[in-house]
């Protein structure tokens, strides 16, 4: 017969279970989801707050109504004309863009094998590329600003904020390849039902304005839900600020003129929007240069992530 001082040491069966799986995407130590199968987990905890974000935006915007472009959207405050070109300060500042899109687009081929890279790769791609094309796009249309040559404005910054969520999404989500197209045709159809609209008068820039205003929610969002390296979320808030900022000064165009004399707001919106593009691929740089180590105690390294194995299914 045993001692029975021996079996009240004994650890009760129940005690000697693996503790429960945590919410590792909610980063909310200790939290378990007893109710649901794993593939339904797998699938609705990632999903559930951006996606919540999201619908509610789409509800506001159809509940809202068409969004009209003012009607003088056109008259930019400085008229000013340099080196035979029209609008010169509007137009010229756009060549950052092209300087931030050109380095982004070599470093990626530099780091063609580079693991750390390697989910977000295509989002990447296509937001460099879109910066390049933003340059050419809204250099053009400033020389002559009207609404057909704003498409080509329109089109690209468009494709950048759907290369910026695509890559945020796929490093942090996982999911296939096909978001990054799926988001560039969304890209599209924004602008090009903005000017469908715009030929029958009406000019609606609701699609457009929630393709600008999803990556600077979901994009912070996605970071701090997966834990991102401090560095890379610090980054991209900075990112998130600066493009908040240039907003301000474009909507500000003809106040900063007069009060500054020798810029407009809408030429510092294209300087602290290309500021903003360089603080990404900067993060960029520092995983790769860092090994993807993260610069604070918190959150799980990119190296730590792109190496950790899959997560096991029932029955295998």
């Amino acid at each position: 017969m045993p001692d029975p001082s021996t079996m009240a040491n004994r650890p009760h069966p129940a005690s000697a279970r693996a503790p429960r799986e945590p919410f590792p995407s909610l980063g909310v130590p200790g939290a378990a989801w007893p109710t649901l199968s794993s593939p339904v987990r797998r699938f609705a905890v990632p999903y559930a707050l951006p996606g919540t974000v999201l619908a509610l935006a789409c509800a506001a915007l159809l509940w809202h109504g068409p969004i009209l472009q003012p009607a003088h959207y056109h008259e930019f405050a400085d008229q000013r004309a340099a080196f035979g070109l029209a609008h010169a300060a509007d137009v010229l500042s756009n060549l950052g863009f092209a300087v931030v899109g050109l380095m982004g687009i070599v470093g990626l081929a530099r780091n063609a094998s580079s693991p750390l890279l390697a989910a977000g790769r295509d989002g990447w791609l296509l937001f460099f590329i879109a910066l390049l094309f933003t340059s050419v796009g809204s250099a053009g249309y400033h020389l002559a600003p009207d609404n057909a040559r704003l498409v080509w404005d329109r089109l690209p910054i468009a494709l950048a904020c759907a290369g910026l969520l695509a890559a945020t999404w796929r490093e942090t989500i996982g999911v296939g390849r096909w978001v990054t197209p799926a988001l560039a045709a969304g890209a599209v159809a924004a602008v090009a039902w903005w000017r469908l609209t715009d030929l029958q008068g009406a000019g609606d820039l609701r699609p457009y304005l929630l393709l600008q205003l999803a990556p600077l929610v979901l994009v912070p969002l996605l970071q701090w839900q997966h834990e991102a390296p401090m560095r890379e979320r610090l980054a991209v808030a900075g990112a998130m600020a600066l493009y908040l900022l240039a907003k301000l000064f474009e909507w500000a165009d003809h106040g900063v003129l007069d009060a500054l004399a020798v810029v407009s707001g809408h030429t510092i919106k294209h300087l602290l929007a290309t500021l903003a593009a360089a603080l990404i691929g900067m993060a960029l740089s520092w995983r790769v240069a860092t090994g993807g180590r993260a610069s604070s105690a918190t959150g799980p390294s990119s190296a730590s992530i792109a190496n950790a194995p899959a997560p096991a299914r029932h029955g295998e």
